[in-house]
């Protein structure tokens, strides 16, 4: 924890950049696919994101200037998904296609699920930041997975795959168990750290669930509201 929020704002605010920009230039320069770009900087903003939380104090005022970050960044995604403002590597980094509108979709509910779980739970409860591990490295795992080794089809829904499903599930484990474990060191929840591994293990399944539904661009959301539901009646 540092003495003074703003400075842990600068901090998350250059964290958050460099891997955005990190990831736009290496998709941009052909290093890697824009899809697998798209689902990198999914996996590892939240977790960064997350994590920078610890740098604030227990002020009234932390949580508002932390959703500031992405706040900032979900903006931006809309003003590049509308056409307004001209970023071709934050285009192909965050697209499937490179159709810019693809951005408020997605990533622009993404982003929107980050600004409320922050200031609706902040560091008061892990109910927020499991939903958004669960959305990172879930969802993100699930289709890195999924389209290098889903060729088994679950059976309700042709578009997903049993390996994604199961990188669904592990990748939103580990990311959620991950960021727990780095909270119960911090203090800033009650030990035992293994005491809450039965309730993340029923919320990832459910969150699992939930995912392989044939609901098109939305998991952003359902993903996260029922890890929210469960979170309340689990945790």
């Amino acid at each position: 924890m540092l003495d003074n929020d703003f400075i842990a704002l600068l901090i998350t605010f250059a964290v958050a950049l460099a891997w955005l920009r990190l990831c736009d230039f290496a998709a941009q320069r052909g290093w890697i696919s824009s899809q697998l770009s798209r689902k990198i900087i999914h996996m590892g903003t939240g977790p960064l994101f997350v994590l920078c939380w610890l740098l604030y104090s227990d002020a009234s005022l932390s949580r508002w200037l932390a959703a500031l970050v992405p706040l900032a960044i979900t903006v931006q995604f809309a003003l590049v998904g509308l056409g307004i403002l001209k970023d071709e590597a934050a285009v192909k980094a965050m697209s499937r296609s490179g159709d810019r509108r693809e951005i408020l979709r997605g990533p622009l509910f993404y982003g929107i699920a980050f600004v409320v779980l922050t200031l609706v739970y902040w560091k008061d409860s892990p109910i927020g930041m499991l939903a958004l591990m669960l959305m990172c490295g879930g969802d993100g795992l699930a289709d890195v997975l999924g389209r290098r080794r889903g060729r088994l089809k679950i059976p309700w829904n042709s578009n997903k795959s049993w390996m994604g499903t199961l990188g669904m599930f592990l990748g939103g484990w580990l990311f959620a168990v991950g960021i727990l474990a780095a909270y119960v060191a911090a203090r800033d929840f009650p030990p035992p750290w293994a005491g809450y591994l039965p309730a993340v293990s029923v919320i990832a399944l459910a969150a699992t669930l939930v995912e392989t539904l044939p609901l098109k661009d939305v998991d952003n959301i359902t993903v996260t509201l029922t890890a929210v539901v469960l979170g309340h009646l689990l945790l």
